[in-house]
């Protein structure tokens, strides 16, 4: 329905131009990839060598607190898809109307792994990126519910749900060694793109959402080298950056 808002508001072949390069660079440069880490221990290298070997991405890796400073709009020129991969909770007023002001300009979003569980006090990361981690009981229309739950050292079968997705196209179904999330908050914006059936898990571990100008992909899986070595999560991440960027 956006896309068709859009079409009918662009009434000259420029509009259409400005609305296609907001928030994404242009064809043919590389994508300027924000890579934000901080708060929770993980496989340094092996992390950043998945960045570092994608063809046509630029990564930049920024650290919590300090990543915040990159959302401030002299700072966002630089990069042009955002991927958190943080489990972060001090977040200012300053610094979530700079986040907003990203992904209204059309910055690109992918939020991975632990970082489904940032920012429990800002219902609206939640919804901005279509799930959550609850590190503590919460309620949902007055129902208690319980925390969120993780399990080390699972194989996951994984189900392709959407294979004409450009994030899941061409991709089979796979298997792989990683950490499970059980008991997610899963909202109903979120578009599925991969599923799993394991009693720690949630069914659903990757989706997609479109929040105001951006497209937003989260994935659930990630946690380790053994995650990150893995061909299948390697070309998801890339597909999902490319995607965010409109690339």
């Amino acid at each position: 329905m956006k896309t068709n808002v859009l079409w009918s508001l662009a009434g000259s072949a420029g509009l259409l131009a400005a609305v296609a390069l907001t928030g994404a660079a242009v064809a043919g440069e590389p994508l300027r990839v924000l890579v934000v880490t901080g708060g929770h221990p993980y496989d340094t290298n092996q992390f950043r060598a998945v960045f570092e070997s994608m063809p046509g991405i630029e990564p930049r890796f920024v650290v919590q607190p300090d990543a915040q400073a990159w959302w401030a709009p002299e700072r966002a020129k630089e990069w042009d898809v955002m991927v958190l991969y943080d489990m972060w909770q001090p977040i200012t007023a300053e610094a979530k109307r700079n986040f907003r002001r990203c992904l209204e300009e059309g910055k690109g979003l992918v939020a991975t792994h632990h970082s489904l569980a940032n920012y429990q006090d800002w219902p609206l990361y939640a919804e901005i990126i279509g799930g959550r981690y609850h590190l503590d009981p919460w309620e949902e229309d007055g129902v208690p519910q319980p925390a969120s739950t993780y399990k080390h050292d699972v194989d996951l079968e994984v189900q392709v749900l959407n294979p004409r997705h450009p994030v899941t196209r061409g991709m089979a179904d796979f298997t792989i060694h990683d950490e499970a999330y059980g008991k997610l908050e899963i909202k109903p914006a979120a578009k599925p793109l991969l599923a799993v059936r394991h009693p720690e898990s949630s069914p659903l571990v990757a989706w997609t959402r479109y929040w105001k100008g951006a497209r937003v992909v989260t994935i659930q899986l990630g946690h380790d080298r053994q995650a990150y070595a893995n061909e299948s999560y390697r070309r998801l991440l890339l597909n999902a950056i490319r995607w965010v960027g409109r690339r």
